[in-house]
């Protein structure tokens, strides 16, 4: 410290100078006490000024450097004591009340930070930060798993449009300050929001993903289930009125001897239960049974059926099966065996009049997984935020029933599935993955 410093060369100077002073009296053969009284009061006067000086200036300079050091150091716990100068006190004082204020901020804001984290990491939500650079720098769990990663760990010092994950790639195309619907690949439905905050007078943006798709799930069903109750009523009420009346018109002499007009009353009452039959395909979506699930072995089941779905497939479709050993989960048979017979015949149609067309099914891992691979035409990005969407169909005349039968079924088995198309758009994959 370079007033310590400063005062202890001035104390020695004068403690010097004083000897200087004083010696010359006390060396010689007639000591003149008047002399040397008054030669010790002007000696001591430097003194008494330096210790003045010292309480006065050094220890409240000390007292203000002490200060700053523990400033430096953010030790909060430690006081400064008082020096016995009144300006210097009051100055301790102020400080020690800082520091007061100051450990008790720090402690309250240790202990919101601690209980914002845990809430975040306990959320349902996915929740990321970024860096002023957009790197994710903090992840609670959920959204590690919504993105495909086993530890928060691995996407970090990443940005979004970096990682390898759909969900990641539709996060990115969300604007900052915004909040989007996103369907990427499979049934999943989430809100992506992202916002950002002010950080050290820089922006820091956040991505917040919440799942709602047992509620779109649920609001969907609700809704098509009340629509297509309401069409299938009014419609084969109409139809029985319309196919009695013209029952009776066919049974007329007039009419059956007139060929053209017998033919044509005919094929309006085969249009009519066409007609028929296409409203209550619609009404049998909405009726699908509760899923009775029991022990079963998915290799012995998927053979079961294998040359019903072999069938299917035209001859430049190369059809293959591949089996693990232990595939036993607990699913409903019948309802199970109707979703293979959706996805397999989605993947032949996707094929089309391709000469090298290849069907993989293949079951088996830890948990277990259905995986139908083909080399069709693919799904486009835009289409794959709709497949499991109501009524959506890729396919001309398609009335978009399939995967929303499939998606039902496999929600009430509690699995996990998606259906997307490799970045190089080579092969489709439909993976189920059921529960452990």
């Amino acid at each position: 410290m370079k007033s310590s410093w400063i005062f202890s060369v001035l104390a020695l100077t004068v403690a010097a100078i004083d000897l200087l002073w004083i010696l010359p009296v006390l060396n010689g053969s007639d000591v003149v006490w008047s002399d040397l009284w008054w030669r010790l009061v002007l000696a001591v006067a430097p003194i008494v000024l330096l210790v003045l000086l010292y309480g006065s200036v050094i220890k409240p300079v000390n007292a203000v450097v002490n200060g700053m050091d523990l400033l430096r150091g953010q030790d909060f716990s430690t006081r400064l004591a008082r020096v016995g100068q009144p300006d210097a006190d009051t100055l301790v004082g102020v400080f020690n009340s800082m520091m007061d204020r100051l450990k008790t901020e720090r402690l309250r804001n240790m202990e919101q930070n601690s209980m914002l984290r845990q809430i975040i990491d306990v959320s349902p939500a996915g929740i990321a930060i970024s860096d002023y650079d957009g790197n994710i720098v903090e992840m609670n769990p959920t959204m590690a798993s919504y993105l495909g990663f086993s530890r928060p760990a691995e996407a970090f010092s990443r940005r979004f449009e970096d990682l390898d994950s759909p969900l990641a790639a539709a996060v990115s195309r969300v604007n900052p300050g915004q909040a989007e619907i996103l369907r990427v690949g499979d049934a999943n439905v989430m809100r992506c929001t992202r916002m950002w905050f002010m950080n050290n007078g820089f922006r820091r943006s956040f991505v917040m993903l919440e799942e709602l798709t047992d509620e779109v799930m649920r609001a969907e069903r609700e809704a098509y289930g009340r629509v297509i109750r309401i069409i299938s009523h009014e419609v084969n009420n109409t139809l029985t009125g319309v196919g009695s009346i013209l029952g009776l018109v066919g049974e007329l002499p007039a009419v059956k001897s007139d060929e053209v007009m017998s033919d044509a009353l005919e094929s309006c009452q085969e249009r009519c239960q066409g007609l028929g039959r296409f409203i209550r395909s619609y009404a049998e979506v909405v009726k699908i049974p509760d899923a009775n699930l029991q022990p079963v072995d998915l290799a012995d089941s998927l053979r079961s059926i294998w040359p019903f779905l072999e069938g299917m497939a035209p001859a430049t479709v190369d059809m293959e099966l591949c089996c693990e050993d232990t595939t036993s989960v607990k699913a409903d048979t019948v309802l199970l065996e109707q979703v293979m017979v959706n996805v397999v015949k989605n993947a032949v149609e996707s094929i089309g009049d391709r000469p090298d067309g290849r069907v993989k099914v293949s079951v088996g891992g830890s948990p277990v997984k259905i995986e139908v691979v083909d080399n069709g035409g693919g799904i486009s990005p835009e289409a794959s935020r709709h497949l499991f969407a109501p009524f959506f169909s890729t396919k001309p005349g398609g009335r978009g029933l399939g995967l929303m039968f499939v998606a039902d079924i496999l929600e009430k088995h509690g699995c996990a599935f998606s259906l997307r198309t490799d970045p190089d758009g080579a092969l489709t994959r439909f993976v189920v993955q059921f529960p452990r």
